[in-house]
């Protein structure tokens, strides 16, 4: 298991912080207030407006914090679950049928501690399909959890995961094969 070291050094436009702004506004009128489930495929709405990459199918909670719709993908059956603090300066991509729990922070940018003046870098997560990120867990820049891995609750993952396995702890550590009994 490897970090995805795929980092971008990075300073955001003018226009960037423009759209963040806009985004910001909408998020608080537009998109937190209408809460019940029957308002799902609005929220998908504004997502894609704001250049989200997200299937209609997809499940996002009104609740969820996301910094930039326009590096979210979210694939059919995705779910971003209550409460999930989606810091995606980076881009994020949430396979099909994999869930992200109450709670959850996915961070995809952090600074480089290495540089006298820890520059920004980012660095894309990658979560495929089937894999689950329980409650309160942590995934940090360049993580990609392959399909069926499970993250469980308040764990912190800051190395990639193999597919169909479970890992937990801070830091995560493999605990055992995920199996599908029928």
């Amino acid at each position: 298991m490897s970090v995805n070291m795929t980092k971008t050094r990075h300073k955001f436009s003018l226009a960037n912080k423009l759209k963040r702004v806009i985004w910001l506004l909408v998020d608080m009128f537009l998109f937190k207030p209408f809460m019940p489930r029957v308002f799902k495929k609005y929220r998908v709405f504004i997502l894609k407006v704001f250049g989200a990459q997200i299937s209609w199918n997809a499940m996002v909670y009104a609740n969820v914090k996301i910094w930039a719709p326009w590096n979210l993908e979210m694939k059919p059956f995705s779910c971003l679950g209550p409460k999930v603090d989606c810091y995606n300066q980076g881009k994020i991509t949430i396979g099909e049928n994999a869930t992200i729990s109450q709670k959850a922070y996915l961070c995809a940018s952090s600074h480089d501690y290495t540089k006298r003046n820890h520059d920004l870098f980012l660095a894309p997560i990658n979560i495929e399909s089937k894999a689950w990120v329980a409650a309160g867990a942590f995934i940090g820049p360049g993580v990609t959890l392959g399909e069926g891995a499970i993250v469980g609750a308040t764990a912190s993952v800051f190395k990639d995961v193999e597919p169909w396995c479970v890992v937990g702890g801070n830091p995560a550590k493999f605990i055992k094969k995920r199996e599908i009994v029928n």
